[in-house]
């Protein structure tokens, strides 16, 4: 949450020695844990003493890390970023949480709407305004087409304002279906379990629906999600389907930098 803001004032090295030490530490605690566990299984001695030397080198790399987050980092922080910056950082920091737990007192501190007034900002001409950023229609097109999944959304009024366009879909949708009512757009069989669903969305008893099929050899999820705005009113409905058929067969794991020694299409 820091990092971003430090950079943009132009303090790019502290945040850079932080990710450093963030990386090192993250392997040590994920060394410690394994041979805790080979300790815990065996209670071999020479792991014992790889146990204790790694303890001892985790919590030395921390006291430095503390020490320069409290004499370089923060300060520096201090400094830099000015009161209204801070109103932002303080409500995602109670939101992504602090370690290692949040007090319950700091969550939700600032009303949401509150909030979003205090760093409302006025948009660039020909983008969109978000909470969390800007984009031209045209990204935003492109960023919803982009994504692996059909979605379709369904406004307040039960009428279908919107689907994006992936490459490949699994439903067919067409232009047609908007402006239409989405009672009239699934078949009569299912259309009294749609209908409890945007019911039970409205009334608030629900936020999710989801369901799963096999459809051409392929695993297909379905998923329906209450859309609502900062003060929980419904505005609507989203329908999300995913193939999960090469999902469900992914194992082991491929890190990031993994990528590179792959031949991706």
């Amino acid at each position: 949450m820091l990092f971003p803001y430090l950079e943009k004032h132009g303090i790019a090295e502290p945040p850079a020695v932080m990710w450093m030490d963030h990386n090192e530490i993250k392997e040590l605690k994920k060394k410690l844990h394994t041979l805790i566990r080979i300790v815990e299984a065996t209670n071999f001695q020479n792991f014992k003493d790889n146990l204790w030397e790694t303890a001892k080198t985790l919590s030395k790399l921390l006291q430095n890390h503390f020490y320069k987050e409290n004499n370089v980092l923060f300060p520096a922080a201090m400094s830099a970023v000015t009161p209204k910056e801070w109103v932002g950082i303080r409500q995602e920091f109670d939101e992504i949480g602090y370690c290692c737990f949040t007090p319950p007192e700091l969550i939700n501190i600032i009303p949401k709407t509150e909030m979003a007034k205090a760093q409302a900002q006025k948009a660039p001409e020909g983008k969109l305004q978000f909470e969390t950023g800007t984009l031209t229609k045209k990204q935003l097109d492109g960023l919803l087409n982009a994504l692996p999944i059909d979605i379709t959304f369904v406004g307040a009024d039960d009428t279908v304002r919107y689907f994006n366009k992936p490459e490949e879909r699994l439903f067919v949708r067409t232009k047609a279906v908007l402006g239409r009512k989405v009672q009239k757009c699934h078949p009569q069989k299912s259309l009294h379990v749609v209908s409890q669903i945007v019911k039970a969305f409205k009334k608030g008893e629900k936020n999710v629906a989801e369901f799963w099929i096999t459809l051409n050899d392929r695993f297909i999820h379905i998923r329906f999600f209450a859309v609502r705005d900062v003060k929980g009113k419904y505005l609507g409905t989203m329908e999300v389907v995913q193939d999960l058929t090469e999902i469900k067969n992914l194992q082991g794991e491929r890190r990031l930098l993994d990528w590179m020694n792959q031949s991706i299409p």
